[in-house]
């Protein structure tokens, strides 16, 4: 019997304004084809889409879900996926990308650090929710595409307020024990189902100014280190420590929009042990040095506070 071909992986990383960590993607550009994409994709933030028309299919790594006009649809960060619409039609989605901790650090205080642990497992997750099913979830998710729309007076503390509230309202959905609809994405015994690195990307982006080792990694998976690091490659293209440091880059880049610290201090608080390395790392990834980005990212915000904040920086 021949193997299951695994699907060609995607890593879409959104950078997020710093200040306000959530993005609005909406209007005619965004239709979904009814042409079923040959790639998975997945992102590093929590993903909430409103279906305005239409319907068709959520397909996952193990599973394909139905969707239709009135669904909202909640991916959680590291969960490829992709969508298309039914034979004939094109989808209308909105899409809001959010970074909840990030977002509520400075209403929930010390408890942001947590406060996304309810929805970090996706083994047991609500991935669709109907508008009939879930009338207030479809209402808030609604009400912040309206608000990042419109943008009126004060509608940063609006839009912070209606996701708190819709977070809180997911949170409750996600953790009850009496939910009828719950979607199961079970790890099955084939380590090399899709979710089997999860647990070590997720380990990487909470502690990726720290040192992390590949046995560290492969621990968390359950898998040897030689293994791990097979299939860590097969699913992201690249090898964990690139990851790792790809991971740390991203850091440096929010930390020198964001402070005055020096490049040393910047290259020692996301992880590496010498200016030397991280130049070298910054500049493969970045194509200039950590002090020329600078200048530009701060030149950039300064001319244009909406200068295109999504950038595609994966593998596939």
């Amino acid at each position: 019997m021949s193997k299951r071909k695994r699907p060609i992986i995607e890593y879409r990383h959104y950078s997020l304004p710093l200040n306000f960590p959530i993005i609005l993607l909406s209007g005619d550009r965004w239709r979904i084809s009814e042409k079923k994409s040959g790639r998975l994709h997945f992102h590093n933030c929590l993903e909430i889409g409103i279906c305005h028309s239409d319907g068709g299919i959520m397909e996952f790594e193990d599973i394909s879900l139905p969707f239709q006009e009135g669904d909202i649809t909640c991916v959680p960060k590291h969960l490829p996926h992709t969508t298309y619409s039914s034979p004939g039609t094109a989808s209308l989605w909105t899409y809001i990308f959010v970074d909840p901790e990030e977002l509520f650090r400075n209403m929930v205080g010390s408890q942001s650090n947590n406060f996304d642990k309810p929805m970090s497992d996706i083994r047991s997750y609500h991935l669709i929710m109907s508008r009939e099913d879930y009338p207030k979830v479809y209402y808030l998710a609604s009400a912040i595409a309206e608000e990042l729309k419109s943008q009126k007076t004060c509608y940063q503390n609006s839009v912070r307020g209606l996701m708190l509230s819709l977070y809180v309202e997911l949170l409750r959905i996600h953790t009850s024990e009496n939910s009828k609809n719950n979607v199961e994405i079970s790890m099955n015994q084939d380590v090399e189902n899709i979710l089997v690195i999860s647990a070590a990307l997720e380990h990487i982006h909470k502690n990726y100014m720290e040192p992390i080792n590949i046995g560290d990694l492969a621990d968390i998976s359950h898998l040897s280190v030689s293994h791990f690091r097979r299939i860590f490659h097969e699913i992201m293209g690249t090898a964990p420590l690139n990851y790792l440091n790809s991971t740390r880059i991203d850091a440096a880049c929010w930390l020198l929009r964001s402070t005055e610290d020096s490049i040393l201090t910047v290259s020692e608080k996301v992880g590496f042990h010498s200016i030397s390395s991280f130049d070298r790392c910054f500049v493969k990834l970045m194509k200039t040095s950590p002090n020329i980005w600078r200048k530009q990212a701060v030149l950039s915000d300064t001319n244009s506070p909406k200068a295109a904040i999504l950038e595609f920086t994966g593998w596939v």
